[in-house]
């Protein structure tokens, strides 16, 4: 059974926003009391936070499917919907966060760090916010904006400051046992270490964390044997320990050959070359193991590698091995830029900044893409007109139609607002006119009816009478 998952596709769904309401305050000798609907809840955020506690991603790989909860809708009498929960997903420390297209969206290093992965949908707001001196009884309420939803690629990549790499039954388990608290699987058998183990060595004053990387073999960077699956795992560590067995039972292998292969896969791989690197010849304790060392010592000493001859076994060694790797780990961390803390710039858009474009495609259609006239469209009832109604009075106050007049559209051309995918479409009308003040009844606009020819006639007969009564008023003898 897999115990270990070091990189997982993940499907993140925020929380949708709750809708509006739109209600009439009403009691006893006061049927209209004005609106008092309140506004809906904010989904919840689905949040990648940081847990030195957990080490995989197995969970993920089980239920690679997560979702926030969604807010709840207003309720009359002003009571605004409940916020929806916030979904937090613990993942490992040293977890990248990407797209399917590969593009890193965020590197989850220290504890507590944070990622917003999918943002919950804003909750819509009720009759009661959107009443105004002009628009004093709104029969409509926003809709509830949906969450984001996507799919996203998490990468563990182990933070440590020395690697131990080389190839199967090396003695790199026996190693990390010995030099730290760790307790690896350790057998006779090749590929015993089916996921990086890692442990703290104290040598002096100095703490340090040491990765056992499972064994590699040639062709392990296209995919050959468990390397390609670990080798992210020595991106992050600031020395390459390499680990040579001296005692192989292997006749064709020797501790040369087993070095160039490894350097071979390494440089293959990519990113590894200003990594330090040492030597350590291990299993000294078998006296063939160290007949062999002595033989290939100088051959490594003229490659400029600092070589050190261990046995784990016997636990000799070892106290040199571990003082000498903290000295490089000390080097490589004063060597490294002092973080400092983030600086937040704030960047306000001017003020005259509509932020909508309006394009005219070859078919004739023209496109207007902006994050507030999508927003305010992901937010009408088209089912209301008066909510139609409402929307048409932002897109003009916000230039919408001198956009499209500008660029040429027409009476009865089509317009698209939003991305091509998701788009709403209608025939356009310029020159409407707006206002509360052409409001009918409830839930009803004017400007949205068809033209009604009997009523246009009453309207006129009333005219003609109210013209004929001024009219007597004005000759009548006292």
């Amino acid at each position: 059974m897999t115990t270990f998952v070091d990189r997982v596709e993940l499907h993140v769904a925020a929380g949708n926003g709750g809708h509006g309401c739109a209600s009439v305050h009403r009691e006893k000798f006061k049927p209209l009391g004005g609106p008092d609907g309140g506004n809906g809840g904010r989904g919840g955020d689905v949040i990648l936070v940081v847990d030195q506690s957990v080490t995989t991603l197995l969970d993920y790989h089980h239920s690679p499917h997560r979702k926030a909860t969604n807010g709840k809708p207003g309720e009359g009498g002003n009571r605004s919907g409940k916020d929806g929960t916030d979904l937090v997903l613990p993942v490992p420390d040293g977890t990248v966060v990407q797209d399917k297209q590969g593009n890193v969206l965020a590197d989850l290093i220290g504890e507590g760090t944070t990622y917003v992965a999918a943002q919950g949908g804003r909750g819509g707001l009720g009759n009661a916010a959107l009443a105004s001196a002009r628009r004093k009884a709104p029969g409509f309420a926003l809709l509830g904006e949906p969450g984001q939803a996507g799919d996203i690629v998490l990468e563990l990549k182990t933070v440590a400051d020395v690697a131990l790499v080389g190839y199967p039954s090396a003695g790199k388990s026996s190693l990390i046992s010995v030099l730290s608290a760790a307790k690896p699987k350790i057998a006779d058998y090749p590929f015993t270490t089916l996921v990086p183990n890692l442990g703290v060595v104290t040598a002096g004053s100095t703490v340090y964390t040491i990765a056992d990387v499972p064994g590699l073999i040639p062709g392990a960077s296209q995919g050959r044997g468990l390397g390609l699956e670990f080798l992210r795992h020595v991106e992050r560590c600031s020395v390459l320990v390499h680990v040579l067995d001296t005692a192989t039972l292997e006749s064709e292998r020797d501790p040369l050959s087993d070095l160039d292969v490894i350097e071979a896969e390494l440089a293959e791989y990519g990113g590894l070359e200003d990594r330090p690197r040492m030597v350590v010849l291990n299993k000294v304790d078998i006296p063939d193991g160290k007949d062999l060392a002595d033989i290939i010592r100088p051959e490594l000493a003229a490659r400029g590698y600092q070589i050190f001859e261990v046995s784990a076994v016997a636990r000799t060694g070892l106290k040199e091995l571990s003082f000498a790797l903290a000295k490089i780990v000390a080097e490589a961390r004063a060597a490294k830029p002092k973080e400092e803390a983030t600086r937040i710039v704030i960047r306000p858009k001017a003020v005259d900044d509509a932020g909508f474009t309006v394009t005219r495609e070859e078919d004739g259609l023209f496109r207007v893409r902006g994050e507030k006239p999508e927003r305010w469209v992901r937010q009408t009832d088209f089912n209301n007109d008066e909510a139609v109604g409402y929307l048409a009075d932002r897109l003009n106050r916000l230039g919408v139609e001198d956009e499209l007049m500008k660029a040429g559209a027409r009476a009865g051309d089509g317009v698209a607002i939003g991305a091509e995918d998701d788009a709403v479409v209608f025939d356009w009308e310029p020159t409407m006119a707006a206002g509360a003040e052409m409001l009918g009844r409830r839930g009803e606009d004017h400007r949205l009816e068809a033209p009604r020819p009997a009523a246009q006639r009453r309207r006129d007969r009333d005219a003609e009478r109210d013209d004929a009564d001024r009219e007597y008023d004005e000759f009548r003898p006292f």
